[in-house]
C-alpha cells in the first residue's frame, strides 16, 4: 500500500522515493493502541548516506528497510540519542561499568553464527518468551543479521581475549556518519548483576566519545511505556521533535 509521502519528507533526499505503509497491528507498548509503519527500502546507489539522511529524520533500520511510526491515532514514539560529548555518566552507571571490566569488546562482520543465535535463544526465552521474535528460526536470525546494505558491526563482548572465551552479549551496531545506530542487542539472562543491556549502551556512548562520533542512536522512546522507562537514564537525551532535534527535559 502506497503512503502519501509528504508525510515524510525529508532534507536533502531525492525526490521521488517511495514510501510504503504496513497494515495496522496492535501496539506492543501501549495498551489499546494500533500501530503501522511508514517504510522504504535502501536500495539506492549509495545506501550509507541514504540511511544517514534516514537517520537523522527518526528512521530506523531493519534488514533493507528503515521505517519510522505512521501510527494512525497516535504520536507517542520519539527519536532519542545520547549527547555523546555532554554525557555525564551516573554513580549507579559508573557501578555497571567497573563490574565489567573484565568484559572484552571485539567488533566484528556482521555475519550470524549458531554462536549468536543460541545467545540469542536464551535471552529470548528468558527475557521476551512469548513475544514477537521468541519463534525465530536460525535462518531468520541470519537474514535479520546479514542482510544489511549499510555499514553494520557485530560487537561482540566475551569474558577474556581469547577468540573462544564465554560469549556473553552482542550488540547488532549500525555505523552512521554522526555516530552510532544500536538496532539490536541480546545478552546472557543469567548474568543479571552485570546490567548488560544498561553496559552494553554505556560502552556504546565511551566508544562512540573515544571515536570522536557525537551520538549513540537507542531508537523510540514513549513517555508511558515502562519498557522504554531505562532510555531517560541516558542523560543528556536528545529527542527529534518536529524534524529538529532538541534536549529531552526532565519533566517531560
Amino acid at each position: 500500500m502506497k503512503l502519501d509521502e509528504s508525510l515524510f519528507q525529508v532534507p536533502g533526499v531525492r525526490r521521488g522515493l517511495r514510501f510504503y505503509v504496513t497494515g495496522v497491528s496492535p501496539c506492543p507498548y501501549l495498551p489499546d493502541q494500533m500501530e503501522r509503519k511508514g517504510f522504504t527500502h535502501l536500495t539506492e546507489d549509495n545506501p550509507d548516506a541514504l540511511h544517514d539522511q534516514l537517520s537523522q529524520a527518526g528512521f530506523r533500520r531493519s534488514q533493507s528497510v528503515a521505517y519510522r511510526p505512521a501510527c494512525p491515532t497516535c504520536n507517542a514514539c520519539r527519536s532519542v540519542r545520547v549527547d555523546v560529548a555532554h554525557f555525564n555518566a551516573s554513580r549507579s552507571q559508573r557501578r555497571i561499568l567497573r563490574a565489567n571490566e573484565d568484559l572484552v569488546r571485539t567488533p566484528v562482520e556482521a555475519r550470524a553464527t549458531r554462536e549468536h543465535f543460541s545467545l540469542l535463544k536464551h535471552y529470548l526465552i528468558r527475557r521476551h518468551d512469548g513475544g514477537g521474535m521468541s519463534d525465530m528460526g536460525y535462518r531468520e536470525f541470519c537474514a535479520m543479521v546479514n542482510d544489511s546494505p549499510v555499514q553494520t558491526l557485530m560487537f561482540e563482548y566475551r569474558l577474556g581475549p581469547e577468540a573462544k572465551a564465554p560469549l556473553v552479549a552482542v550488540s547488532l551496531t549500525d555505523i552512521v556518519r554522526d555516530g552510532f545506530s544500536m538496532v539490536y542487542t541480546f545478552f546472557n539472562p543469567n548474568m543479571a548483576p552485570r546490567s548488560l543491556g544498561t553496559f552494553m549502551i554505556l560502552d556504546h556512548i565511551r566508544h562512540a566519545d573515544e571515536l570522536g562520533l557525537p551520538h549513540t542512536y537507542l531508537g523510540y522512546w514513549i513517555k508511558d511505556s515502562s519498557k522504554m522507562d531505562y532510555k531517560r537514564r541516558f542523560t543528556p537525551l536528545e529527542v527529534l521533535d518536529g524534524g529538529q532535534w532538541r534536549r529531552l527535559e526532565d519533566d517531560e
